[in-house]
């Protein structure tokens, strides 16, 4: 396969998707411009620091148990196509509705080294089929 000059890093760098990557204990080692866009927080704010930055607090628990169990099994059923639509957090403490897919970094034993999510911001969607259903129980409920 011949893979275009610059791809990685034109893909790397765009401002569409949020791409942040995290060591196998969570925390930041890549945000790119879409990360920046989506959640406000830039690149040297958010590197360093704990997922926790981006997760509300009520949705902490469960997110860490996942993602031990993906860091322990090597496996997620969120790494081959499948969308995880979830709730984040931005800097001026907005709840915003994110779905994405995540690829496992390994290093040279294969064992899980760290976690790539790829993430979109799905808000304005979501808003949107929430007032259509609330339209439609409305009119279901009028004789």
């Amino acid at each position: 396969m011949n893979i275009p000059s610059g791809l990685g890093e034109a893909l790397l760098h765009s401002a569409s998707d949020a791409i942040i990557a995290t060591d196998r204990d969570g925390r930041i080692t890549f945000w790119n411009p879409g990360a920046e866009r989506i959640f406000g927080f830039t690149a040297a704010e958010a590197t360093g620091q704990s997922l926790d930055l981006i997760i509300p607090e009520n949705l902490r628990a469960r997110h860490w148990a996942g993602f031990r169990h993906t860091v322990e099994t090597g496996t997620s059923r969120y790494g081959h196509g499948d969308l995880l639509s979830v709730p984040g957090l931005t800097k001026d403490g907005r709840r915003i509705s994110v779905e994405f897919t995540i690829v496992l970094l390994r290093d040279e034993s294969q064992e899980v080294a760290g976690i790539v999510a790829v993430m979109r911001d799905v808000t304005k969607r979501f808003e949107e089929v929430r007032e259509l259903r609330r339209k439609l129980a409305e009119a279901g409920g009028k004789s």
